[in-house]
């Protein structure tokens, strides 16, 4: 009994001023039209999901409100019930589409660009295409079509990040000939290995540090913005933390979540020092987002590389983009998690900053998707498909090019950052980035 009490004293004396959102409607990105009704995923997601809650409340209930990255971690990769590692969460029939999937001119472009910086850098052999949250492999595919066909003579290997058992099958089946799954005292970096039909290698890891050191074109489309976030808040000019805690009888439905205000200040909240300039109150900071971008920079200063990172996001002017999707609809965040996508935009201006000083990097952008895939020659390449295509799916191609490229539908929206060594800046002061100017 004692210790029970002081448990719950402990608890409690974190919080807890109950915290409300604002509609975030007027911040979703746009949509696909949503698919006909359908039936949750399938049972064992259902009861992936009610195991899931259940699991998030009985922590809540003996260690006290958990902060919005820890929820966020266990709703999407939870090894049992987490968002990506059971199922296809993708296209018209899942949750939400990505740029890969709309039209096959976003991958080539990609591909393209790759080529082009890659070759200004001396065409250095052997490389490896590094990507991060594959998801369906589709982006993966289409670089790998260009690379292969524009490479010459040089020598390349494929690296997917990824930790979902279910999708690394889903992009193997994508892009490789033959793969197989390593047991699991393999004691390798690598826990997936496969071939593709040009017979280039293709390994999957489970973390950034396991890819091996080598000069690396790597790619991250839509990988930050699923990295968990913290939310904070200024209060008497001292950060507090918005937690996530289980709602007592006060008002909300008991044993719901609720966003709630820490009391004091967290360990995160108390050592976060805002960027110089920083005037918002209310703000979504990434310490995984830092450590990613961290790797990323040591691995481009000490090997040489690229890194191109797409997404959406904003250059450090948002305030609150925490949200959830779930068949083409935005969703609350708290209800039934494990059954739709958390996500949140990326703050490029962090980014950058990261790079730049964990790192001697050289960046370049954000641009909008929109801007860089027109400078890329996107029309052009356009017109040839049309050229080719059938009469019935030519329509189905143009509008796929609008969606991307439109400032009402993703050309503002999402964004395009491209990282090279520090050393270079000088020469690429002299030849441009394509794409970014």
């Amino acid at each position: 009994m004692l210790r029970e009490a002081l448990r719950n004293g402990s608890r409690r004396w974190y919080s807890y001023k109950s915290v409300r959102r604002p509609n975030l409607g007027a911040t979703s990105a746009p949509k696909m039209e949503p698919p006909k009704e359908q039936p949750e995923s399938s049972s064992k997601a259902e009861s992936g999901d009610g195991s899931l809650a259940k699991q998030l409340r009985a922590k809540i209930l003996s260690t006290g409100p958990i902060p919005v990255a820890e929820y966020m971690r266990e709703v999407l990769t939870n090894p049992q019930a987490g968002y990506y590692m059971n199922r296809d969460v993708f296209g018209r029939e899942g949750d939400f589409i990505t740029s890969p999937e709309i039209s096959q001119i976003f991958g080539e472009l990609v591909g393209i660009w790759l080529v082009s910086e890659w070759r200004k850098m001396g065409s250095p052999s052997p490389f490896q295409l590094v990507e991060l949250g594959p998801g369906r492999g589709t982006l993966a595919r289409d670089v790998l079509k260009v690379l292969t066909k524009f490479k010459q003579d040089a020598e390349f290997s494929m690296h997917m990040v990824e930790v979902s058992p279910f999708l690394s099958k889903a992009q193997a089946q994508r892009f490789c000939y033959s793969h197989q799954t390593l047991p699991e005292d393999a004691q390798l970096p690598h826990y997936q290995e496969g071939t593709t039909a040009s017979g280039t290698k293709a390994f999957w890891h489970r973390r950034l540090e396991d890819v091996p050191q080598g000069f690396s074109l790597v790619l991250a489309h839509e990988f930050f913005d699923a990295l968990p976030v913290h939310k904070l808040q200024l209060v008497d000019g001292k950060w507090q933390e918005v937690l996530i805690d289980v709602a007592s009888s006060d008002g909300a439905q008991e044993g719901s979540f609720r966003y709630v205000l820490s009391r004091s200040q967290t360990p995160v909240s108390s050592l976060y020092r805002p960027l110089p300039g920083e005037t918002r109150s209310c703000l979504e900071h990434s310490l995984e987002t830092e450590r990613q971008v961290g790797l990323l920079a040591e691995r481009i200063e000490r090997d040489g590389g690229i890194t191109l990172v797409m997404d959406y996001g904003h250059f450090g002017e948002k305030t609150d983009t925490f949200r959830a999707f779930k068949q083409h609809k935005l969703h609350d965040p708290l209800v039934e998690p494990g059954s739709a996508d958390l996500t949140a935009d990326v703050d490029f201006k962090l980014v950058r900053h990261i790079a730049e000083t964990r790192g001697n990097v050289h960046c370049c952008g954000p641009v909008e998707q929109g801007l860089f895939l027109q400078r890329m020659q996107g029309e052009a390449r356009l017109e040839q498909l049309l050229a080719h295509a059938l009469p019935e799916n030519q329509e189905i191609i143009r509008s796929g090019y609008e969606m991307l490229t439109d400032p009402a539908q993703m050309g503002s929206r999402f964004k395009f950052l491209a990282m090279f060594p520090g050393v270079l800046a000088t020469h690429l002061d002299k030849y441009p980035v394509v794409g970014f100017s």
